[in-house]
């Protein structure tokens, strides 16, 4: 990193909470809580069991009990989180290294909590905190493309710029374990079910907690659009979605840690990396703007292999549930992600976004 900048980096860095070896997600998150805590954590430890013995109850009903609802909801404001699971729990908390001493790769992670799927269920989780690790030196190179516009340093600019593109394809990578380790049938039958809100969802109309308030809370369930990855890319590189789409992903950085969602306005309020190539007019042959493109066609990239995942993942799925009319609860969230938004139509439309915003 550039001396004149690695100040200015870490001091943005710390402020937003963002790890420069972790990015968003927690460094090496606790794997135990005080003994007050004890009756959560033996819950959590044993989830999966629970569940799949039918020790816990075997229809969820329409009413959280205040025994949970009331810590949960005490506790999520805290965090400054929706009292649901979300990104921030599944993934960026919700991991830990086998050996302490070892290396940051995902024969030496495991989950702190499991949900029911064994193996698919926790490699699910380790395939996507590792596309959060990955985009770490990306994290770092936007503050420095950020730094670099505002001090008309091309130099820095193209060099920082190159540095995102090479992150978010060290993304692409990682998001393509998930087909070596989760099973399409396991993640849409069993996992995907556990990651579903109570948001546009035909099962759930709405979750009253009890002891909380009066009336039924609607939460959308965990989703991918609740990374604060894309989000920063997109507020980085200037890029402008249909305002349908952008109103949901708008929507989802209130279910990210504040201080994540605040970072994505720091971004999208400093000088404009886009800008700085449109309003120069560079020419064509300009080195730092074909930087910047080579980071949109990653980008764009990214989301198409994001869309084949969840063709496969639960479009396929999809249309092998009606056909065996096996899955209900899988069926009856097939054509909407686990966010509550109608999927392909919206991960396409985002996708070509992505790509228009190449400067020609």
């Amino acid at each position: 990193m550039h001396e004149k900048y690695e100040a200015e980096v870490n001091k943005i860095l710390k402020k937003f909470h963002i790890s420069k070896t972790c990015g968003f997600a927690l460094p090496d998150p606790l794997t135990s809580l005080p003994e007050y805590y004890a009756p959560w954590m033996e819950l959590a430890a044993n989830l999966t069991e629970l569940i799949e013995t039918h020790t816990l109850r075997e229809r969820v009903m329409q009413v959280l009990p205040r025994s949970v609802a009331v810590p949960f909801c005490a506790v999520s404001k805290c965090l400054g989180l929706p009292p649901i699971i979300v990104h921030a729990d599944g993934v960026l908390a919700n991991w830990r290294r086998r050996d302490a001493d070892g290396p940051m790769t995902i024969e030496n992670l495991d989950t702190l909590v499991r949900l029911p799927g064994g193996a698919n269920s926790r490699y699910f989780f380790l395939c996507t905190v590792m596309v959060e690790f990955a985009a770490v030196p990306g994290i770092i190179g936007l503050v420095k493309c950020v730094e670099a516009v505002r001090a008309a340093d091309e130099a820095t600019l193209k060099e920082s710029l190159l540095e995102v593109a090479e992150a978010i394809h060290g993304m692409i990578k990682a998001l393509s374990t998930m087909h070596d380790h989760v099973d399409p049938a396991v993640f849409f039958g069993v996992i995907r079910i556990f990651l579903s809100g109570w948001m546009d969802n035909p099962v759930l109309d709405g979750l009253h907690y009890e002891g909380v308030g009066d009336t039924p809370y609607m939460y959308s369930g965990g989703s991918a659009a609740q990374s604060s990855l894309l989000h920063c890319f997109d507020a980085a590189l200037g890029i402008e979605h249909d305002p349908k789409h952008g109103s949901f992903l708008a929507r989802m950085r209130e279910y990210m840690l504040p201080r994540h969602s605040e970072f994505i306005c720091w971004l999208a309020d400093g000088p404009s990396i886009r800008s700085h190539f449109v309003s120069r007019s560079t020419p064509p042959e300009s080195s730092a703007r074909a930087a910047y493109n080579a980071c949109v066609s990653a980008l764009t990239r990214l989301r198409s292999d994001h869309i084949a995942v969840v063709t496969r993942y639960i479009t396929v799925q999809s249309a092998r549930a009606r056909r065996e009319a096996t899955s209900p609860a899988g069926f009856a969230l097939a054509e909407k992600g686990t966010g509550g938004t109608a999927i392909l139509p919206f991960l396409k439309g985002v996708r070509d976004a992505t790509a228009a915003a190449l400067i020609e």
